[in-house]
């Protein structure tokens, strides 16, 4: 169904922005990891809102209730429910969205399927849904850094029109500096300037957009599947299915476009003992398959669709009519979804990760 990801190592979510709680069931996982609340926690806690003061003021703590699939500090390898209940719902605040739809939002395109919809923030549209998946990827992110030595980084390169120098993102930033900032971009000058236009929009109660790249290293060459299973192919699913996203890019991406083969080809050589690439364009995949080579990947969001300005919009009805924003929103969503994209790479590499071994390393002929 489509509220379940992965085939292997599988995440199913549940839950809407204003009811009792939302969270996420974890299928596949392996037995024997040692797995407690705390590890959990501490990814939720980056996701949460309230941390900084260019974030929606709502206040969630945002605990973790490990349900099932845990003993004794260790997974069992059946099914691990994750439950973080929802405290500060102010419901109330959308009662004008019963009947409108708010523009560039979800209200229309979820009435026009389902016939009807949650009004209350969104519904399961609101990016609250993605408490289960931060959730359910800090498993998964154990598992990897654990069985496999992985390092996850995601980081903002961009908000509105402000980016940072390419030259100063060539080397793997540490989390420190990533979380040295309210925006998680690693080159503090970029991030002042990001914050300063952050709050800015909002003091018009407008919203932005930007950018967020993520980089894997320690990832073998192997993972992935060909044709419609690339790993590509399933991040830029995973990526794509966070609320906001407008695009994906991997290595050169679009920029890739306007060279030449001879300039765009990643040369092979022999480096540490195994087959290594010169350059990167690549971003660590070829064919579908990774490579050995970091994974390099850009991901794009939209500016945050309920700003507090008046928009020409429509009815239930269909009649023309306004409206204003309400409620606790973002002005900018990007710095609070740099864990959500960590957290959906993780369910993707581990996911191919256990399709490889299955395939390709169990059984010996």
């Amino acid at each position: 169904m489509p509220n379940t990801f992965g085939k292997l190592f599988t995440v199913t979510t549940w839950g809407e922005s204003h009811g009792p709680a939302v969270g996420a069931v974890v299928d596949g996982c392996p037995p024997r990891l040692p797995l407690e609340g705390a590890d959990i926690q501490v990814e939720l806690d980056r996701r949460r809102p309230g941390q900084s003061d260019i974030v929606t003021p709502r206040k969630e703590e945002d605990r973790v209730e490990i349900l099932s699939g845990v003993f004794e500090g260790r997974t069992t390898g059946t099914p691990i429910s994750l439950l973080v209940r929802n405290a500060d719902q102010r419901p109330g605040a959308y009662d004008e969205m019963r009947d409108k739809f708010r523009p560039s939002h979800a209200d229309f395109t979820y009435q026009a399927k389902f016939g009807l919809r949650d009004h209350r923030g969104g519904g399961r549209s609101s990016a609250r849904e993605t408490v289960g998946r931060v959730a359910a990827g800090a498993i998964a992110r154990k598992i990897l850094t654990l069985g496999g030595g992985v390092e996850i980084r995601a980081y903002l390169t961009q908000v509105h029109d402000i980016a940072v120098p390419a030259e100063e993102l060539e080397t793997f930033p540490t989390l420190a500096e990533v979380e040295a900032t309210a925006v998680r971009c690693p080159h503090p000058a970029s991030a002042e300037k990001m914050i300063e236009r952050i709050k800015a929009v909002r003091s018009q109660g407008d919203s932005v957009g930007g950018v967020i790249e993520c980089r894997v290293r320690g990832l073998p060459a192997g993972l992935g599947e060909p044709v419609f299973d690339r790993l590509e192919a399933d991040l830029a699913k995973a990526m794509l299915s966070l609320p906001a996203t407008k695009g994906f890019e991997i290595g050169s991406g679009f920029a890739g476009a306007r060279l030449l083969g001879s300039a765009h080809n990643d040369a092979f050589e022999s480096r540490d003992g195994r087959v290594r690439t010169r350059t990167n364009r690549s971003g660590g995949s070829q064919g579908g398959i990774s490579n050995g080579e970091e994974i390099v990947f850009r991901v794009a969001f939209k500016p945050t669709a309920t700003i507090l300005q008046p928009q020409a919009t429509v009815d239930v009805h269909g009649a023309a009519t306004e409206l204003i924003g309400r409620g606790r929103h973002d002005a900018c969503v990007v710095p609070r979804a740099v864990p959500i994209v960590e957290a959906m790479t993780a369910l993707v590499l581990v996911d191919h990760w256990m399709r490889h071994a299955a395939q390709n390393l169990i059984f010996k002929f």
